[in-house]
């Protein structure tokens, strides 16, 4: 009868556990603010939901031996702080790449930016924006930088800042700033 009962509530356990790892990719994006990119990240990949699987399914074994007289408690919470600390380390991981592809970051006004790319003053600004015809990514906020790359017409990016003069918007790839564009020649999205 008592193993019975350990066996549902491992069950039961492990079924809520990934339950609740299932389902939080859905209100990642609510709640990154809020948690600090525990459960929503703002870079790229899926290494944020493998640490979380993966810590999650270590974290109820843990539990599971360490709890003496109720396993089935012991397993969840050893899930549950075994998918947060994956979580924490995967979006870590992913945050490294998305600097490592830009070629090293900076802060600049509370911005990461992009070693490659010159700060201006900025205010911080957050959403998507379309670019109304195909634009060149500059390194400095001025006609005269270099053209690191290109924005399509109709292409939507993250924007990250807009210069104080308003007349250029930050890019964000993976939540860094890797060149600016004419905020005269892209709308809100």
């Amino acid at each position: 009868m008592t193993k019975t009962f350990k066996t549902i509530a491992l069950t039961l356990a492990m079924s809520a556990t990934a339950l609740t790892m299932t389902a939080a990719p859905t209100t990642a994006s609510a709640m990154s603010q809020k948690l600090g990119g525990v459960v929503g990240c703002n870079a790229s990949g899926g290494k944020q939901e493998a640490g979380a699987v993966i810590g999650g399914l270590l974290g109820a074994v843990a539990g599971n031996q360490l709890a003496k007289h109720n396993r089935g408690t012991g397993t969840a919470i050893g899930a549950v702080v075994g998918a947060g600390a994956g979580s924490y380390a995967g979006c870590q991981m992913q945050k490294s790449r998305a600097a490592d592809n830009a070629g090293g970051v900076y802060v600049s006004d509370g911005i990461r930016v992009a070693q490659s790319v010159d700060a201006a003053p900025m205010t911080k600004i957050k959403g998507k924006y379309v670019a109304r015809s195909n634009l060149n990514l500059r390194a400095a906020a001025s006609t005269r930088g270099e053209a690191v790359g290109s924005v399509r017409a109709g292409e939507t990016f993250q924007a990250l800042g807009r210069t104080g003069d308003g007349k250029w918007i930050l890019v964000g790839q993976d939540g860094v700033g890797v060149g600016y564009v004419s905020s005269a020649y892209v709308y809100r999205a």
